[in-house]
């Protein structure tokens, strides 16, 4: 993986707010669990049993998860491919031949935008792939540098 670049740095941030908006919508189970106690008479232990694994998701998808994704997370640009290196417990390497681009796109959500980020997404008649977290102004790079590479291409087929 010599000459492959890396995703912005601000997708540790992202991803860690990412993961705090999560836990906050599975923590919506803890008023419901205290509710059953206090009113159904559930074990009190019921809580305790769903506050624990909560508190286990928040710690490793908030603290954990980002750094270790972000290091892991490459791609690389040529005239003939693109290539994506990604994964924590399961690497994958996803070669993309560029004659098999059908189109290029980019998206961004409320919390991106307010990092400055955006996803470039590559669509292929095998499905789409993402290069994720990238710097706006990098992202429209990237889109604009593999549409005109498919495009030569495709002409010189």
């Amino acid at each position: 993986m010599e000459h492959t670049e890396m995703i912005d740095k601000k997708a540790i941030s992202y991803w860690r707010w990412s993961a705090v908006i999560n836990v906050l919508f599975l923590s919506l189970l803890l008023p419901a669990s205290w509710f059953a106690v206090q009113h159904w008479s559930w074990p009190t232990w019921l809580s305790a049993a769903i506050a624990l694994p909560i508190a286990l998701v928040a710690v490793v998808t908030i603290l954990l998860i980002p750094p270790v994704r972000w290091k892991s997370w490459r791609y690389d640009i040529s005239s003939q491919e693109i290539q994506l290196f990604r994964g924590i417990w399961i690497k994958r390497h996803i070669i993309i031949p560029m004659v098999r681009v059908q189109h290029v796109d980019m998206q961004q959500g409320p919390l991106m935008r307010h990092y400055g980020l955006s996803t470039v997404i590559i669509a292929t008649a095998a499905g789409e792939h993402e290069i994720p977290a990238l710097a706006d102004e990098v992202a429209m790079q990237v889109r604009d540098h593999i549409a005109s590479l498919a495009r030569v291409v495709d002409e010189d087929v």
